[in-house]
């Protein structure tokens, strides 16, 4: 086997073991004209803390107007980048929105 292809199928492999990463949310879009993630007002969607988030997310991201949404479980790891067009969705370990957060 060439160098090349041992490279190409360690690189392969190597790609398997990478970190899941929150799954964004396609922005939707929003009544009113304004072009979603112009910002985010997690307070507006504070309503839905205690809702099943898999029925919620879309709604959500509408709601406070966030251009991506990050969905993850209480005490999962994130990055510490800070977003102003994201919406941060915390859940608990059975999917129920526990926290809404911008950043």
């Amino acid at each position: 086997m060439s160098r090349a292809a041992l490279a190409a199928v360690v690189l392969v492999a190597l790609a398997g073991c990478a970190p899941k990463m929150a799954t964004p949310v396609a922005a939707a879009p929003v009544a009113g004209g304004e072009a979603p993630g112009a910002r985010c007002d997690a307070g507006a969607a504070a309503a839905l803390v205690g809702r099943s988030a898999d029925a919620s997310m879309a709604e959500a991201q509408r709601l406070s107007r966030a251009r991506t949404v990050r969905r993850y479980a209480t005490g999962d790891a994130l990055t510490m980048d800070y977003r102003a067009d994201r919406l941060n969705v915390e859940t608990d370990a059975r999917g129920t929105i526990v926290r809404l957060s911008c950043g």
